[in-house]
């Protein structure tokens, strides 16, 4: 069973089911993808054809980047220079070297090891970006930086692609059987397809790529509009879609005939639209396939990997894999102490870009085909290429786990000692704790003010506020807060758990203390109803109620009746919330505890006829 209809069916039935559980044990998607190919592939070896899959499948990193670049506008490229031409260019050219230095100490010839350096240098930017992108990584230090070297990567597979070929000199390596070279990407067949660089002079290959470099420019920014207007008139969403399908096909099919990477091309499109209008219908449209193609993608990965070829010599093939591992990853931390990024920032940057990448396969096979590498090279490499990606997601639950722990030591390590005392106590400035900070010190009240985060008590401290270094958490840091002889202690700290447990200890060492808290949701209010906050606030219930009664003003009522709506609702759910505290049992889900929810029924009846009544009231005494 090879069929067209069989394959789909397998692959997407191998993703539905192995993704929601990878996810829900906190692997992340990438490497569910991962295990399903190695299941459907290598174990079970229900499908074929996975080369031409994954040729397919590729498609989902150039939508990827596409989107990326959308996302990315011209001036934030430019800010940017100086890591991808400094970080990204260093961290190709040490790496190379390195690899090329380890592998003619392993007996290679200087040409096969000069190649091994190209294919290591590179990294995965399916993988990074996709799982930089799931933990909401993208926008830190450490994740730009990760993508600005990996930008750079995919530039610097176009020269890779040119020097390959001049490899296969004789006398280093035979050429292809009927004496050829030819570049691109390659492929096993040898086929390439159409090309309008073939046969010319190098200063005739610059000018078309420049032209056709050109040409996406100038029509970005003068034929977006036109185009999308005009689509626009025909009054047909799908066409929305069919025009982003044909900017990414079409921009990828003339990168393709100019011998440039297609994914280059895409990104390139991507931040000349960026700052159009019509830039979130085309992610919108384009997002549902590139993450189709990006899980097609790393399911012909898992696939791919020759399991017989692996367990020949397991302990050979998982050795060279952490080896490199191991020496890209002292190359990244070297790179990341020179260019001065953080301890956190440094090792998401060294652990996210540690493994081989994606173009490492298109490399690997168009060396094969020029015979720079020979048959057990080439599958050993394939090998290394596949496991050093399939190890990657864990080395960003590595990550987390390192993340953790270097914000503990960094608070215990750093604390400040507070000389300071008064009879408020506010744990937490961020967004909720500064406002109810400048109330009460405008009011003219002395408060102490201690933050775990160093920058917002440095910024505070700046615009001549005064605030201590410390997790609240602590009961040192709050005994030397003052927290014997406060009188009010507002617990308006980021973290829930964090919130709750300040306010259980609190209560436990002052039985008298007023306790104001931030609440993350409702359920969080029953936790801190429990742990002995005597005023709970939920951080978005005031705001949406202003909301909400925005909305009542708009659609007819009048100021008075929409202001009795919002004090009715404020009340009834104040009255809600302390009854169905006593109704929830943080051991039972809210959503299998059958006397809450037959409470809460009853209650949200009683909201409609409270709000019912009063608006008849209000109306009556207005008239």
């Amino acid at each position: 069973m090879d069929g067209f209809l069989f394959q789909a069916s397998i692959y997407l039935l191998a993703a539905v089911i192995a993704v929601p559980i990878a996810a829900r044990l906190g692997l992340g998607s990438v490497l569910g993808y991962l295990l399903a190919g190695i299941v459907i592939g290598p174990v079970l070896d229900l499908v074929a054809a996975t080369e031409d899959l994954r040729h397919f499948a590729e498609f989902g990193v150039v939508m990827m980047l596409f989107i990326i670049g959308l996302e990315l506008e011209p001036r934030a490229l430019w800010d940017m220079r100086h890591r991808l031409v400094g970080l990204g260019g260093s961290q190709i050219a040490i790496t190379m070297l390195a690899v090329m230095g380890c592998a003619m100490a392993l007996g290679v010839s200087w040409a096969p090891a000069l190649a091994c350096g190209m294919v290591f240098a590179l990294s995965s930017t399916a993988i990074v970006l996709q799982t930089l992108n799931e933990k909401g990584l993208m926008q830190s230090t450490g994740g730009r930086s990760a993508f600005s070297v990996l930008l750079t990567q995919d530039i610097a597979v176009i020269p890779m692609l040119v020097m390959l070929p001049l490899l296969a000199l004789p006398g280093v390596a035979h050429l292809s059987p009927d004496g050829s070279i030819e570049l691109g990407h390659g492929s096993e067949d040898g086929h390439h397809g159409l090309s309008l660089v073939e046969g010319l002079p190098g200063w005739g290959v610059a000018l078309v790529t420049l032209a056709a470099i050109a040409l996406i420019i100038v029509a970005g920014i003068y034929g977006a509009r036109p185009l999308f207007r005009h689509i626009h008139s025909s009054r047909l969403p799908e066409m929305f879609t069919a025009v982003a399908l044909l900017i990414v096909v079409g921009i990828a099919f003339l990168m393709e005939l100019v011998g440039l990477s297609p994914a280059l091309g895409t990104f390139l499109a991507g931040v000349v639209l960026a700052n159009s209008e019509f830039r979130h219908q085309l992610e919108s449209d384009i997002e549902p396939f590139k993450g189709l193609l990006l899980g097609l993608f790393f399911i012909t990965v898992g696939a791919g990997i020759d399991i017989l070829a692996f367990l020949r010599e397991p302990f050979v093939i998982l050795g060279l894999a952490l080896g490199l591992m191991l020496l890209k990853g002292a190359i990244l931390m070297l790179l990341a102490r020179v260019f001065k990024l953080h301890t956190r920032a440094r090792w998401l940057f060294t652990l996210s870009l540690a493994q081989a990448g994606e173009f490492g396969f298109v490399l690997i096979s168009f060396a094969l085909q020029l015979n720079i590498f020979n048959t057990g090279l080439g599958q050993r490499l394939l090998l290394v290429v596949a496991l050093s990606m399939l190890i990657t997601p864990l080395l960003f639950i590595l990550y987390d786990w390192l993340s953790t722990r270097l914000e503990e030591a960094r608070e215990a390590q750093q604390e400040d000692s507070i000389e300071a005392d008064g009879p408020i106590i506010i744990a937490g400035i961020g967004r909720f704790g500064q406002i109810v900070n400048r109330l009460v010190g405008s009011s003219g009240y002395r408060t102490v003010v201690i933050d775990h985060d160093m920058k917002t008590i440095e910024l505070m401290r700046r615009f001549g506020h005064r605030g201590f270094f410390g997790d609240p958490t602590r009961p040192e840091l709050l005994h030397a807060a003052g927290i014997k002889d406060a009188k009010v202690l507002v617990a308006g700290l980021d973290d829930p758990k964090a919130t709750t447990k300040l306010v259980r200890f609190a209560r436990r060492i002052r039985e008298d203390v007023f306790i104001i808290a931030r609440a993350h949701d409702r359920t969080h209010v029953y936790e801190l109803y429990q742990a002995g906050a005597d005023k709970i606030v939920r951080e978005m219930f005031d705001s949406s109620l202003r909301a909400g009664r925005y909305v009542l003003e708009e659609i007819g009522m009048s100021e008075y009746e929409a202001a009795i709506a919002q004090e009715t609702f404020y009340h009834h759910d104040r009255q809600t919330v302390q009854e169905l505290a006593q109704l929830w049992d943080p051991d039972v889900p809210s959503a299998e505890n059958e006397a809450y929810i037959k409470r809460a029924r009853e209650l949200e009846k009683e909201l409609e006829t409270a709000l019912y009544t009063a608006l008849m009231e209000g109306r009556e005494d207005a008239a």
